[in-house]
């Protein structure tokens, strides 16, 4: 039995567009145009699965009238040999796929309690067979080991359909179909439920900056979708291609294209996949707030009453992007990284330049969801990498290492995690972004990584158990710039109060004094050693590039 299948395109400033696939033997099917500028055509169809493309007559300049297949830009579905979109019918309709959520009810934490895990899906797996589409399904075998850590929501590089078999995912030519060599639609729907089912949240990456030079709208029409010429000239260095016209509007059909696109994409990975964010890309080149706070709105329409989280990546960060003064809900916190990398590998940067960013209201950001505080990312390397950089190894670098991690995971704002930080991976980001730099999972079986990785599961529930770590409270009682070393207090309105005591030079210190204690009484180590603080001082023992945190008893 066979149903009418509609297929149409949006193409109001083309004049021909046909239909061709496996269906009609690629001969074309004549489409017809509306006054809604759509094209359409209907195709009696039994239940299954079959390739298509779209021919149309290009309105772009460089194609002027020139014949050209494109995929449907919203093609949800890619097959990987052919390169041609992908239509499923089941019961006389459309449909992605058959997947059946099993863990829609239950509860997600809230974004205040987020402690985030960034990952390239394919680097995530280790070494793999990257013409294999079984990145998903190996993804859901490591998260046994995010949960062991403690992490409560992961942050996936772009998984929509690029071109070839690896990339970082940032060159976006297909936004409604996941990348075909990770695997099927049900595949991602898999990984993202069997995540929820363990309790955490899933964060897309969005570019809706930019695009690759083969994205179908570029081909299809590129001056109706995009800026003609570039739209910030003299950025050399923060242009990765054709740019979205988010200032066009097209007063025929009263829409603003690029608007119309980007909130069908959004819209759709919130109700087909289920996501719970996105970290929206190149925010500062973006340089389009109102249409990022229309774009926010459909986000957070479009979840309901679910926890959603919106971060822009601006760099350098900046306050005036986030609530309450702008309309994200959170900004990726590169000054954070900035200060304390510095210190650490003894760089000039002083103590009071670390506390503004530590404490990020000096810096005019508002909420703890305001900033995420990452020591690494995608675009940054491990601290290792940068420790080794001024030949600082061994035993000393991974003591550095768990002081940086100590003021992450205890520093107002959300903390992030680059794959790998939490057991030492050493190996820098790859020259290129089609280059594999697969995590190396065998170091978790030596000495000092598989130290590091107990150590980073202490400190996420050491959060996790400490709410005064999930507020904006902060206060610093004591700074001594030439001995490095700083202390702050954290607490709730109910009482609660924890003590971070951190030394960033390699001086050790003996029963160093700490003067204008908070509280006298009894004080206890995270780790479980008492100490007595006595008319608001303290006398403790300070390792080189050490950290102690205290909770009062």
């Amino acid at each position: 039995m066979t149903s009418p299948i509609e297929f149409k395109l949006f193409a109001p400033n083309n004049q021909a567009v046909s239909l061709i696939g496996s269906f009609s033997g690629w001969t074309e099917i004549s489409m017809q145009k509306g006054n809604d500028g759509y094209f359409r055509t209907h195709v009696d169809l039994e239940d299954g699965s079959y390739q298509y493309k779209f021919r149309v007559q290009s309105n772009t300049p460089a194609l002027k009238d020139q014949w050209v297949d494109i995929n449907d830009p919203y093609m949800t579905a890619m097959d990987r040999k052919t390169e041609n979109g992908i239509v499923r019918v089941k019961s006389g309709e459309r449909l992605i796929d058959t997947y059946v959520w099993q863990h829609d009810d239950r509860s997600l934490p809230i974004n205040q309690d987020l402690v985030i895990y960034e990952l390239h899906i394919t680097d995530f797996c280790g070494d793999s067979n990257l013409n294999e589409p079984d990145k998903f399904k190996r993804a859901i075998a490591k998260l046994d080991h995010l949960t062991e850590l403690g992490v409560n929501t992961i942050a996936l590089m772009p998984i929509t359909e690029y071109a070839g078999n690896y990339r970082w995912g940032y060159m976006v030519r297909y936004y409604f179909a996941p990348e075909s060599s990770y695997g099927k639609p049900e595949d991602l729907k898999q990984l993202i439920d069997e995540c929820h089912a363990r309790g955490i949240r899933v964060i897309l990456d969005g570019i809706y900056n930019h695009t690759d030079d083969q994205n179908p709208l570029l081909m299809l029409d590129r001056d109706y979708w995009y800026y003609h010429d570039r739209h910030y000239p003299d950025d050399d260095a923060n242009y990765w291609g054709p740019e979205f016209n988010y200032t066009h509007y097209d007063d025929k059909l009263d829409i603003r294209p690029a608007w119309s696109f980007v909130g069908d994409v959004v819209r759709f990975w919130i109700q087909e996949y289920h996501i719970d964010g996105i970290r929206y890309d190149a925010v500062r080149q973006l340089a389009d707030y109102e249409f990022c706070g229309w774009l926010m709105e459909q986000a957070k329409q479009a979840a309901g009453d679910k926890p959603f989280y919106n971060i822009a990546e601006h760099i350098p960060d900046t306050s005036e992007i986030v609530q309450p003064k702008g309309v994200f809900d959170g900004c990726w916190h590169e000054s954070f990284r900035y200060f304390l990398k510095d210190i650490i590998t003894g760089g000039d940067s002083s103590l009071e330049e670390l506390k503004s960013a530590i404490d990020a209201r000096q810096q005019g950001y508002s909420m703890t969801t305001n900033v995420i505080n990452y020591l690494a990312s995608h675009d940054r390397e491990h601290m290792l990498v940068e420790l080794a950089d001024v030949d600082i190894t061994g035993e000393a670098a991974f003591q550095r290492v768990k002081l940086a991690a100590v003021l992450q995971l205890t520093a107002p704002g959300i903390p992030m995690l680059w794959m790998g930080d939490e057991f030492g991976q050493p190996t820098r980001k790859a020259e290129v972004t089609s280059t594999p730099n697969p995590l190396d999972w065998s170091l978790l079986e030596q000495d000092l990584n598989h130290d590091l990785f107990e150590f980073y599961k202490r400190l996420i529930a050491l959060r996790h158990n400490n709410p005064a770590l999930r507020t904006e409270n902060i206060e610093f009682f004591y700074t001594h710039s030439d001995h490095k070393v700083l202390a702050f207090v954290r607490w709730t309105e109910t009482g609660d109060r924890l003590v971070v005591i951190l030394n960033f030079s390699a001086q050790s210190y003996e029963q160093y004094s700490i003067s204008a204690f908070p509280a006298d009484g009894v004080w206890r180590s995270w780790t479980g050693e008492k100490f007595e603080a006595k008319d608001n001082q303290l006398a403790i023992d300070l390792p080189s590039f050490g950290a102690l945190i205290l909770i009062h008893e």
